[in-house]
């Protein structure tokens, strides 16, 4: 699909990625049930769009393998990452990778979505709209469930291609 207004130039794309490379996102992992079993990625493109009603936004960057089951399912657990969860954040960031072996403990919610006990901080959601642009799909979707335990790890980003975490002594004075 191609909106109005938008440019496709390979110059300006690589200029867009070079800038960027230093916004920090914050890192989760979106896990899903598909037809051969539980699936899941991590994503740099969660942000939230509305308190009243809770709703939040990511896009995929594939149209298969993880990102496709997700792009698919009916509900799906947006995990929120603290620093403690780095090697999950990178496991699910590798293709191929075993991601739901026993290192990484899981378990099906009763309403069936794949959840990683570890992870202090997940909302299970419903997808609302979705749309294709260039070569991602934007997933906009409701919050049903918000899991949220106070956590003693600062969060962890994503900027500059490399993981980092943020924590209460990295504010800057107001």
């Amino acid at each position: 699909m191609t909106f109005p207004g938008t440019v496709a130039d390979p110059a300006l794309a690589s200029a867009f990625k070079n800038v960027f490379r230093r916004q920090p996102a914050g890192v989760a992992i979106i896990t899903a049930s598909g037809p051969s079993g539980p699936v899941g990625l991590t994503a740099s493109s969660v942000s939230s769009v509305s308190a009243e009603p809770p709703v939040l936004v990511f896009s995929l960057s594939a149209a298969s393998g993880s990102a496709a089951t997700i792009a698919g399912a009916d509900s799906f657990v947006v995990h929120l990452l603290d620093s403690n969860d780095l090697e999950a954040a990178r496991r699910f960031a590798r293709p191929g990778s075993n991601r739901f072996n026993g290192d990484i403990p899981w378990e099906l919610l009763p309403t069936g979505e794949p959840l990683l006990t570890g992870v202090t901080r997940w909302l299970r959601c419903r997808p609302l709209e979705q749309a294709t642009v260039g070569g991602s799909t934007v997933v906009i979707a409701s919050v049903l469930d918000i899991h949220g335990e106070e956590s003693s790890h600062p969060g962890l980003v994503y900027t500059d291609r490399t993981f980092h975490w943020i924590d209460t002594g990295t504010a800057l004075p107001q």
